[in-house]
């Protein structure tokens, strides 16, 4: 199973991080797009504001799973 790292950046040189540093993908969303009403990750991917790094594979994995939607809207919840 592919490891995934979930980054939601607050501002310049403040991120919210949860997963490996080592991970497969790596999944970065700005706050202000994560915790928007209806916050959905494959449309921000589409929109181009969700950025991936890593293999694509996994990465619609975990969207496809939920996964994601569920992490980065935690992350995005944390003071």
């Amino acid at each position: 199973m592919s490891t995934v790292q979930y980054r939601v950046v607050v501002r310049k040189g403040d991120e919210r991080v949860e997963g490996p540093d080592d991970a497969d993908v790596v999944i970065t969303v700005p706050l202000s797009v994560a915790s928007a009403d209806g916050f959905d990750p494959d449309v921000a991917y589409m929109r181009g504001t969700l950025k991936a790094a890593g293999h694509t594979g996994a990465l619609f994995d975990v969207l496809k799973s939920g996964k994601a939607a569920t992490a980065l809207t935690q992350l995005a919840s944390r003071p």
